[in-house]
């Protein structure tokens, strides 16, 4: 079956005479990878959101150079009418709040809004400091009930969001992941390796895709993002393993773990590199989009799916795989199906 296959024939071949050398060359590569991390800035500034200039960024960096950096977006703070006076004072004395004053009365008469404008620029740490600086000073205003919004107050409350939805959310997938590929491949080994592999993927794919948008200058990611690109990736990702593994688990049942795994890696490898390619590029098409947010997730998803298909499925699961030997499945192992033998037209007959 293995010599029926050409490129995919000589690749089980190559990975079967030196597997660890290759998983752990595979491995040091992708982590090396991993470090292009730190070349991402979280935090998109408004000014930034679009790969060429547009009009509403050209005029805003034009009020920026005559006035106070945070005129065009104000801190917008909500109060009790009675204690306007109190907290426009109170917003006037906080550090970096260059200007305090009461805009305008809501249609019932009981609240007002007062605007804040900050010496920084709304999208600056300068900016976010102010703001957290500002709630702490006007949520004590007594009978206020003051609460403040605008530009920066949504920008820090939505990283703080997506700070609680990666560390809640990420874990849960991988574990749901773990689940269906325990019950899929009755082991433990196994699926904790390719728990681990589809992490060390998708993080160097984040670090392949910093170095690539640091280069065209385009660093700076929304919060939002590596939650999203995290679950095109782990989807994907497992999907190719599922195929490439189940297979693998009905080769090593007739052939052995060396002969089952590199057949399972020898048929199904055309099939999961023609997915990848395609899937690579469908989300690289977005990159043409003059949005940055879109040009990075199809970045990032685009490089992180043909890093699975072609050194982690190809490379990576195969030969550890190999390399650990029955071990993998762990505590169970494929079992052999005994193959009922073909009857004959005659046999049919006589038993009719």
């Amino acid at each position: 079956m293995v010599a029926q296959h050409g490129i995919w024939s000589r690749l089980a071949t190559a990975i079967g005479r030196r597997p660890r050398t290759i998983w752990m060359v595979t491995t040091l590569v992708l982590v090396g990878l991993t470090f292009g991390v730190s070349g991402l800035r979280l935090g998109q500034p408004a000014d930034q959101m679009f790969t060429k200039d547009v009009g509403s960024v050209v005029g805003q960096r034009l009020i920026a150079k005559h006035y106070p950096s945070g005129t065009t977006y104000p801190a917008r703070i909500i109060a009790a009418v009675g204690s306007a006076d109190r907290v426009v004072a109170t917003a006037a004395g906080v550090d970096g709040v260059a200007i305090a004053r009461k805009a305008d009365v809501s249609a019932d008469g009981r609240w007002v809004r007062i605007e804040a404008v900050l010496a920084d620029p709304p999208d600056s740490a300068g900016a976010k400091a102010t703001v957290n600086q500002l709630r702490d000073a006007v949520h004590v205003v007594s009978g206020a009930d003051a609460l403040v919004g605008g530009q920066t107050a949504t920008t820090l409350d939505i990283r703080r969001a997506a700070s609680r939805d990666d560390s809640l959310v990420m874990p849960m997938i991988l574990v749901v992941v773990f689940v269906v590929l325990v019950m899929l491949l009755r082991a433990l080994v196994a699926p904790l390796i390719l728990v681990a592999s589809v992490v060390l993927s998708y993080v160097a794919a984040m670090g392949l895709a910093g170095l690539a948008l640091q280069a065209i200058g385009h660093p700076a990611i929304d919060p939002t993002l590596p939650l999203w690109t995290y679950l095109f990736l782990v989807t994907l990702g497992v999907d190719y393993t599922i195929f490439l593994m189940t297979r693998a688990r009905e080769e090593v049942a007739n052939a052995g773990n060396r002969k089952g795994i590199l057949s399972a890696l020898t048929v199904t490898g055309g099939v999961i590199t023609s997915a990848g390619v395609v899937l690579g590029a469908t989300f690289s098409t977005l990159v043409v989009l003059p949005v940055v947010m879109a040009l990075q997730i199809g970045l990032i998803v685009a490089i992180g799916v043909l890093l699975d298909t072609f050194v982690v499925r190809t490379l990576l699961v195969p030969t550890l795989a190999v390399d650990l030997g029955d071990r993998v499945w762990w505590p169970g192992r494929p079992v052999r199906r005994p193959v009922e033998p073909r009857r004959s037209r005659e046999t049919v007959e006589l038993a009719a």
